[in-house]
């Protein structure tokens, strides 16, 4: 358990740190600059982890349920995560791995997506956390529900998908100037050429669908999760109970050992302090992802990536309004913040002055 989850998470924590795959920022510049490569790249991940999850399914090496569906807290948690993703400066996983590059605002974004999903899970907020989860609808499986083979779902997203690829790959290639390159061979293609998002996703879609196989082994039958095993670790540190050290919690220690090595062997790391507003806000930022996240069942990796290429309706759902809660919180930070900086530039310039 704790070799094959240090081990799964080391690998995508390096993987996300080298290929910059930040799904905030992707989302983010889906609205501000209309530039939707990080979608993309997210929904080649989800479909190379579904084709690989239900051939196990196929295969008989894993089994799964997709459960019921909270449609009532999937909606609010997410929306309210993807505020939170903004503020915080990263998501759950994003959070983690830059934490691992030494960003002191990410280790206190950090902190408080820990405290909170706590909080939620066992702690002064779990009432309320039950409360949302009561309204619950039946069947959670979009196959099951459309009353279709799920491998039906799966080849019109690989579809999509491949068409997506096959667009963005053909279109003219703009030149972007590089310095001269320092090292060679693999230490160049590792460490210091530039990642394209697409093979990144690939890479992240083949750990992800690797991780199922190795968390049930361990009795955990899931994939990749940041939410729970990071609640897991405060609780741990608080109760002693060591039932709480699962797969997933070595899996989400593993991601900040992956991005360390990372960040060090491509000289990335340094310790980044913040200014105390962006450590407010990076603060604030963690409590709303844990709390969302906890609501919502999952966060941007649980219910984005993992749900959504489990064909459920919680996944694609969660992933929808992490994506409105997102742009409601860019639109409020960054565009409306310009505008009334812009609009005092012009008031000022065109107020008489006088004597």
């Amino acid at each position: 358990m704790i070799i094959t989850g240090l081990l799964c998470g080391a690998l995508l924590g390096f993987v996300m740190q080298r290929g910059r795959f930040c799904l905030t920022g992707g989302f983010r510049d889906m609205y501000l600059s209309k530039d939707n490569r990080m979608f993309y790249a997210l929904l080649v991940a989800i479909a190379v982890q579904s084709v690989g999850v239900y051939t196990l399914i196929e295969l008989g090496i894993i089994e799964y349920n997709a459960g019921t569906l909270p449609l009532f807290a999937i909606i609010i948690g997410s929306f309210i995560f993807g505020i939170g993703i903004v503020f915080a400066g990263g998501c759950a996983t994003g959070t983690w791995y830059r934490a691992g590059e030494g960003l002191i605002g990410s280790w206190i974004a950090l902190a408080g997506y820990i405290l909170m999903s706590t909080m939620m899970k066992s702690g002064v907020f779990a009432p309320i956390n039950a409360k949302f989860q009561q309204p619950q609808l039946q069947t959670n499986s979009m196959a099951d529900t459309l009353g279709i083979n799920v491998w039906i779902l799966i080849a019109i997203l690989v579809a999509i998908v491949g068409f997506i690829v096959y667009k963005e790959v053909t279109k003219p290639k703009v030149f972007i100037p590089t310095l001269k390159a320092k090292r060679t061979g693999l230490a160049h293609i590792l460490f210091e050429k530039r990642w394209h998002p697409f093979v990144t996703a690939l890479l992240v879609g083949l750990i992800a669908m690797i991780a199922w196989p190795l968390s049930a082994a361990t009795g955990r039958v899931f994939g990749l999760g940041i939410t729970t095993p990071s609640a897991n670790i405060l609780q741990y540190l608080t109760t002693g109970d060591s039932s709480l050290l699962n797969w997933g919690v070595f899996l989400v220690l593993g991601i900040l050992v992956g991005s360390f090595i990372a960040a060090k062997a491509s000289h990335e790391f340094r310790f980044r302090m913040p200014d105390v507003k962006t450590g407010l806000n990076s603060f604030a930022g963690g409590n709303l992802m844990g709390f969302g996240a906890s609501l919502a069942g999952g966060c941007s990796i649980g219910n984005g990536l993992v749900m959504t290429a489990m064909m459920t309706w919680q996944g694609w759902i969660g992933l929808a309004f992490m994506i409105l809660g997102t742009w409601t919180a860019v639109y409020f930070v960054f565009i409306r913040g310009r505008q009334k900086k812009k609009n005092t530039v012009i008031s000022t310039k065109t107020s008489p002055t006088t004597a």
